[in-house]
């Protein structure tokens, strides 16, 4: 286990991993959370192989009642494993986790762990360890996805297809915006949450606009415009989040555009993307309103647009 202090960049593994870290496991993108206490860092090292098989990143919680968390305020947290790594071997992580948690004194360790499509083996061995750990799902979602090796246009459901065509014989344009217009975007897409009764956005604009200038690579600003305005018809943010998935953050669209569904088209150019970044996913993200209760219309509206779907599971023990 390493600690690292409040304010402090988390622990990097000792070997290098055997694995490409999702996007939020990176100690350069944990920092931003600029969290009241230290963070825990777990690592299984396999000396063989002179590799980090496996890392699982934990926060205390610092003022009480001792409620710790994977992750402490990132899209998803649990550990993340090598291809190989048994239960028998990601029961020791969790073990050490368990006790330095005790020895802080936390009565309980909840894992929002990353959607089975990021890593399906990966994701069914968390799991089943979690289980066998007396850990038990307090929230199970569903999480939708694209799958990049299937056609778009040919996986819509028939009212999405007429939508796309309906947007495209009305001129509606695909753009990728530069960062500098975030803080218009930012407005634009919280006053479509608004409007349409969505919670409030999760990031502030600074630390969206501190992602977009830190990791340019992975953060892009994707729009669909209306013909001679330019108005803005749909928004999205689109974020590599790992070395196969591309993630949907932030879709929106405002009520005067819904009879021409422009987020389908918007989608059409998500998914393009991923395609041309040799991306495996299009993560569509869950549909969970604030009671913990799914969005019946949100994910009527993924599988319209061909989403396949997955599971997102919260776990919670007693330590």
């Amino acid at each position: 286990m390493q600690e690292t202090p409040a304010g402090q960049p988390p622990a990097a593994p000792r070997l290098p991993p055997a694995f490409e870290p999702f996007l939020y496991f990176r100690p350069a993108h944990q920092v931003l959370q600029r969290l009241a206490g230290p963070v825990l860092a777990f690592f299984l090292e396999d000396e063989a192989r002179r590799a980090t098989t496996a890392q699982l990143y934990v926060v205390p919680d610092a003022a009480g009642p001792g409620a710790a968390r994977s992750p402490a305020q990132a899209t998803f947290g649990g550990a993340q494993l090598a291809a190989g790594v048994t239960a028998g071997a990601l029961h020791d992580v969790l073990e050490g986790a368990e006790n330095a948690l005790r020895a802080h004194g936390q009565q309980s360790l909840e894992i929002r762990a990353y959607p089975f499509c990021y890593d399906p083996a990966g994701a069914a061995t968390l799991s089943e360890t979690l289980r066998q750990r007396g850990y038990e799902v307090s929230l199970a979602e569903q999480n939708y996805y694209l799958d990049l090796a299937r056609d778009y246009e040919a996986h819509l459901h028939p009212s999405a297809r007429r939508r796309l065509s309906q947007s495209r014989r009305a001129g509606l344009v695909l753009e990728q915006e530069p960062p500098w217009l975030l803080p218009a975007a930012y407005a634009f897409i919280a006053a479509c949450r608004a409007e349409r009764g969505q919670p409030p956005l999760s990031l502030s604009l600074s630390r969206l606009q501190e992602l977009f200038r830190l990791f340019p690579h992975e953060y892009l600003l994707l729009s669909v415009r209306a013909p001679g305005s330019g108005q803005w018809a749909a928004l999205t943010v689109a974020i590599q989040a790992s070395e196969r998935v591309l993630h949907n953050f932030y879709p929106a669209s405002p009520l005067a555009f819904n009879h021409l569904s422009p987020a389908v088209l918007l989608t059409a150019g998500v998914h393009q993307l991923g395609r041309d970044l040799g991306l495996q996913i299009v993560d569509l993200g869950r549909s969970t309103l604030a009671g913990r209760e799914p969005h019946e219309s949100l994910l009527r509206f993924k599988r319209h647009l061909g989403g396949v779907a997955g599971l997102k599971l919260t776990w919670r023990k007693n330590l």
